[in-house]
């Protein structure tokens, strides 16, 4: 067992509970994608159901002649006609087109600068891109940084495992949330993990109830 279980199961018993029920989590970084593929495909998932999404990515990377993002300096140079022609609303577009620009003028800064970054300092960063919010920058930084005590507080899916796991009636406020989730640094991000577990694991019981 990882320490980051071990640990959460010996600071909070029903977070241990979770544990059992959902098995081990290992978090598995996303290798070699930078910071500005991982926020242009962000951008592109949201308020989408992944199916259309990627749809989407599909008909936006087919412009560039391939199946990954274009070189920023080149999704600059594209017209607004041609993304919006893939799907993208214009706000979107034009979220895509800033992303690019803060790339190449190092508002967003590779990968291997990001590594030497504390959490909160790369947030505020990338925040700057138009169209990148503080949940979108947490996913980044779970999923592709694999950065360990990550807790989205404002994540409705969190919000709502928390609610089941711990019997609660309504959702917690995220000030109550991040200091209840102290107890699980320094690994939250696995925490959060088990909260999100705690969701399908409610719908799961529902089904069979059923």
């Amino acid at each position: 067992m990882s320490e980051a279980l071990r640990h959460l199961r010996r600071a909070d018993p029903v977070m241990a509970q979770l544990i059992r029920r959902a098995g081990p989590y290992a978090p598995r970084p996303e290798r070699g994608v930078g910071p500005y593929e991982a926020l242009v495909q962000a951008v592109a998932h949201q308020q989408l159901t992944g199916k259309v999404a990627q749809t989407i990515l599909g008909r936006f990377y087919a412009i560039y002649g391939g199946d990954c993002c274009p070189d920023a300096a080149r999704l600059v140079d594209t017209p607004d006609a041609m993304l919006r022609g893939c799907g993208f609303s214009r706000a979107k577009s034009a979220a895509l087109k800033d992303i690019a620009a803060k790339t190449l003028d190092g508002t967003i800064p590779p990968r291997r600068a990001l590594a030497r970054m504390k959490d909160e300092a790369i947030i505020e960063r990338l925040v700057e891109a138009r169209g990148v919010g503080r949940w979108t920058v947490e996913m980044f930084l779970m999923f592709t940084l694999g950065r360990p005590d990550v807790l989205p507080v404002d994540d409705y899916g969190v919000q709502n495992g928390f609610r089941i796991a711990y019997g609660k009636r309504k959702l917690p406020k995220p000030k109550a949330l991040a200091k209840f989730g102290e107890r699980w640094a320094p690994y939250r991000t696995t925490a959060s993990w088990y909260l999100w577990r705690a969701v399908d694991l409610d719908r799961e019981s529902r089904g069979k109830a059923a």
